[in-house]
């Protein structure tokens, strides 16, 4: 199958969906022998119902996965599938993959065969009555930070470049606000705005949620530093955050997030913290040193715009802290 070549062909604007589709898998072979109103449906589904980059890519990888085990075992047709087999799938996956792998490829299998229900596809969703693991996640695995090492780090940082002078403002932000990596670079200069006194920050979360507040003294003068450093006050519409030219000045482009990625890995391993570190590790060394300071959990989850207080609790590593003091009364 190729994919409809504009976007009036398959019915929504984006382009940048369907590329990201395209680039990312071909259509299994169950799907095309669907017909063509169950290809569109397809497409549509990841380009319509999954906006989030991240997640369509697991979810096609997911997606193409379940179809393969299911054409290697004589299923060609989608009414075929029954939810005994879907059951079978799940079961096997649970050998060679973690819970939450299961879970997640569960929930892609679902989300695709409801679309394909509500668009008249099909008639009923086989994988409605199968159930995933049992997972119960208390703390998540993000490696923290305690707030020594988090002012080791922001220190370790040379601010006699634009280089320094932004990647010290990013971390910052990460640190201060609790932003995720990706609403951090998609900031635009006048998404650091006068407020009062203090400058407040805006970021685009996931869903398109806008959130905004205010920054820490600490993030608010890396920040200065760095649209005083990099010229940058008054370029409304541009990235705040751009990449270097050969040269290391700023660019025009944005600072793409996996180089981001990579960049605070970099300074984390200059700053002799290892190699554990990584972008998600700024959101829970922030949260972490907040509840440690006396904060609590509601603020922390408004602070980190989480749609629940289990999600923020999950990056909190205070306990960290008091499980390391008591090691340390162990005198031999």
């Amino acid at each position: 199958m190729e994919f409809p070549k504009s976007d009036q062909d398959i019915g929504f604007t984006s382009r940048q969906v369907t590329h990201s589709i395209t680039e990312a898998a071909t259509v299994p072979a169950l799907i095309e022998n669907a017909g063509d109103d169950t290809k569109r449906r397809y497409v549509e589904f990841f380009a319509a119902s999954v906006r989030n980059k991240n997640t369509r890519r697991a979810y096609l990888r997911a997606i193409d996965r379940f179809c393969s085990w299911m054409e290697g075992r004589g299923i060609t047709r989608l009414a075929d599938i029954e939810p005994t087999m879907i059951a079978f799938y799940i079961e096997e996956m649970q050998d060679g993959y973690s819970k939450a792998s299961v879970k997640q490829n569960l929930a892609a299998i679902r989300m695709m065969f409801d679309y394909f229900v509500t668009g008249g596809l099909m008639r009923h969703n086989p994988s409605l009555s199968v159930k995933g693991p049992k997972l119960t996640i208390v703390k998540g695995k993000t490696p923290a930070l305690q707030p020594i090492d988090a002012r080791l780090l922001l220190d370790s940082i040379s601010t006699d470049t634009v280089g320094g002078l932004r990647d010290k403002a990013l971390i910052s932000l990460m640190l201060f606000t609790f932003a995720r990596i990706g609403a951090a670079v998609a900031m635009n200069v006048e998404d650091v705005y006068q407020n009062g006194r203090r400058y407040w920050v805006r970021l685009k979360e996931k869903g398109g949620r806008e959130h905004t507040l205010p920054l820490n003294h600490h993030a608010e003068e890396a920040m200065i530093a760095y649209l005083d450093g990099a010229n940058l006050w008054g370029q409304n519409g541009t990235p705040l955050f751009r990449s270097l030219d050969r040269k290391r000045n700023l660019s025009e482009n944005r600072m793409a997030a996996e180089y981001s990625r990579w960049m605070i890995k970099r300074r984390a391993r200059k700053a002799g913290l290892g190699d554990q570190f990584n972008n998600h590790s700024c959101r829970a060394s922030g949260i972490t040193a907040y509840m440690m300071a006396g904060g609590t959990l509601e603020k922390a989850q408004q602070m980190a715009a989480h749609a629940s207080s289990k999600t923020t609790n999950l990056y909190n590593r205070s306990s960290d802290a008091v499980t390391l003091d008591e090691v340390e009364r162990i005198l031999i």
